[in-house]
């Protein structure tokens, strides 16, 4: 598989800094443990790979995590550095080691916000999920800490058969703890998480359809947002089509189009949950963006071949099904989603694949977002344009998408 140009940079990066992590939590696709691993990145190794981010993907959004960030002694290095060459950081933590001293020294460190894991309204079933008693408080004083500091963060929902039903009153909780979303994620059966208990397709449906009209009570207070769901954007595209839960939506899943993953040992891959055994790509060996415009895999995931149901689906250029749950289902990228129970009713003419033509003014428009947006909105609006045979993109139809995305 080849291309006339290279793709465009992702515009998301996940980078696991560490394996090492203070709690338990049983869903863990990295296998997280109280040590880390042995052959962990070294910070020079570190400041070398952020030179490559920075190259590859300039503006990009990077989100240190870990296991627990925090537990890497060179977590503020690395934020710092990384922010001083351009990237919008961010930080994903399960929260117990945030204070007000910790707080502050991420702002100082620059980072733009932080992302906590919070499974539930309920501390007991938070801190049995995550495998520490007293999780829920902690993680509830760093987001008091961060508030106080002045900085933005986001509670991560990992939703289960238990706690699934809790979406509504998570996002009265997270409204009223200051956060500015609250981001439902759903388990993939990799690491730990193998042996965790999963929704069933049913369940899964039915927590598609709670997150959709929870996203509709608590419009204008806060975000409400599923992660790793393409299946949402067929839902939304006919019961909510102005929902901000479709923002920006292309193509469903990002990985590999818009998104790459680092792994605390230097491997990549196009999201966390899909390994690509038993050659994963290593920046200890390879240049980022050799990786990221040559790797087949990656390659594979822009002009997907989707096969089942997938490939017979009329919302197949739209969504896609999660090719991380083919992949750990079939050990086949391109098999059909088994969490998906839509039957389709026949695909749609395929998309026209040429670009349409931006005006000069509406490009001046586009480099006016914030650079790791500016990828996400460009496929937005020409996947749009395409649909609906316009030619031409004007600053006049950017305004037009801008107001029916409720921007």
């Amino acid at each position: 598989m080849t291309y006339n140009h290279p793709p465009d940079p992702p515009f998301l990066i996940s980078w696991n800094i560490t394996a090492q992590c203070n709690l338990k939590c049983g869903h863990c696709y990295i296998d997280a443990n109280d040590a880390g691993n042995s052959d962990e990145t070294s910070p020079e190794e570190a400041l070398r790979f952020i030179d490559e981010i920075a190259s590859l993907a300039p503006g990009a959004m990077l989100i240190l995590t870990g296991g627990e960030p925090l537990l890497r002694p060179d977590v503020f290095d690395i934020a710092k550095t990384a922010a001083s060459k351009g990237l919008t950081v961010v930080l994903g933590s399960n929260g117990t080691l945030i204070d007000d001293n910790v707080a502050g020294r991420l702002q100082a460190s620059g980072i733009k916000g932080v992302g906590l894991s919070l499974d539930s309204p309920s501390a007991e079933y938070h801190d049995a999920f995550r495998g520490m008693i007293g999780a829920w408080t902690k993680t509830m004083a760093a987001a008091r800490a961060l508030r106080n500091a002045g900085m933005e963060f986001q509670f991560q929902f990992t939703a289960t058969t238990a706690n699934r039903h809790g979406i509504p009153e998570m996002a009265r909780l997270a409204w009223e703890a200051g956060a500015i979303a609250l981001n439902v994620f759903f388990l993939v059966c990799t690491g730990r998480g193998q042996k965790a208990s999963d929704l069933t397709p049913v369940e899964y449906e039915d927590t598609l359809n709670l997150i959709v009209r929870t996203e509709e009570e608590y419009r204008g207070r806060i975000m409400v947002r599923a992660r790793c769901a393409p299946h949402i954007l067929r839902i939304i595209s006919s019961a909510s089509p102005n929902s901000p839960l479709g923002r920006g939506a292309t193509s469903g899943c990002i990985a590999g189009k818009g998104y790459m993953r680092i792994s605390p040992t230097g491997h990549v891959t196009p999201c966390p949950y899909i390994p690509v055994e038993p050659h994963t790509p290593s920046i200890r060996q390879r240049r980022l963006r050799d990786i990221w415009e040559h790797d087949p895999v990656f390659l594979a995931l822009r002009q997907p071949e989707h096969k089942g149901r997938c490939g017979d689906c009329e919302f197949s250029d739209l969504c896609g099904g999660c090719r991380a749950k083919a992949y750990a289902s079939t050990r086949d990228l391109m098999a059909e989603d088994p969490w998906c129970q839509y039957v389709p009713k026949g695909r749609k003419p395929a998309l026209r694949t040429d670009a349409p033509v931006w005006t000069a003014a509406a490009s001046k428009r586009l480099a006016e977002a914030p650079v790791f947006l500016r990828t996400m909105i460009k496929s937005g609006v020409e996947r749009y344009a395409r649909h609906n045979s316009i030619t031409e993109i004007t600053p006049e139809l950017m305004a037009v998408l801008k107001r029916r995305m409720g921007r």
